[in-house]
């Protein structure tokens, strides 16, 4: 599995985030992806018999460790990272980079060091305090065979994490025919 952090992760750490209407993705077939408000977990299990989660480092880093514009979005504190793929089916559909600050990590919040293999979105979408801001997407390849890649801060009960989500070539975001609940 490390295989999906040696190939995916540098792909992320230069993605050249653009706002949405920059790249004017609404109206499109992938645009629904990209710009979905809630649990992207949630959308993904509709597609699939079963849907799963597969945990491939969870470790605290330092502040310093982070991008500027990471710790533009989340302050000062160390940051809970955690790195899964997201699998339909057994299929690799989305490798994701959460970073959460460790003061996010307290109160009703500090179950989110236990996921292990939950999705994130199955935990964050049930609180009614839950919200997406700071939502920046990139296509990490070409036109012709986009590699299309979102970052977005999440909060729970005011308190923040960032999420930046690659969609894999296999993703049903790049499926040809639109599926029935898109």
């Amino acid at each position: 599995m490390s295989k999906f952090k040696q190939l995916y992760k540098p792909l992320l750490d230069d993605a050249r985030w653009q706002s949405p209407q920059e790249i004017a993705i609404e109206g499109t077939a992938f645009g629904p992806w990209l710009l979905e408000p809630d649990s992207l977990s949630r959308r993904f299990q509709r597609y699939c018999e079963h849907f799963t989660v597969t945990l491939l480092e969870q470790r605290v880093i330092e502040n310093q460790q982070l991008q500027p514009d990471e710790r533009a979005l989340l302050g000062e504190a160390d940051c809970l990272l955690r790195k899964v793929v997201l699998k339909g089916d057994g299929v690799p559909w989305v490798f994701a980079r959460t970073l959460i600050p460790q003061s996010t990590l307290t109160g009703q919040e500090q179950d989110l060091e236990q996921l292990g293999e939950m999705p994130l979105g199955f935990r964050v979408f049930t609180d009614r305090s839950a919200r997406r801001d700071a939502l920046v997407v990139a296509n990490l390849r070409d036109d012709k065979h986009p590699l299309w890649a979102r970052r977005s801060r999440l909060w729970v009960n005011d308190k923040p994490m960032l999420v930046a989500e690659l969609f894999l070539e296999q993703a049903p975001i790049y499926a040809k025919e639109t599926l029935r609940w898109n």
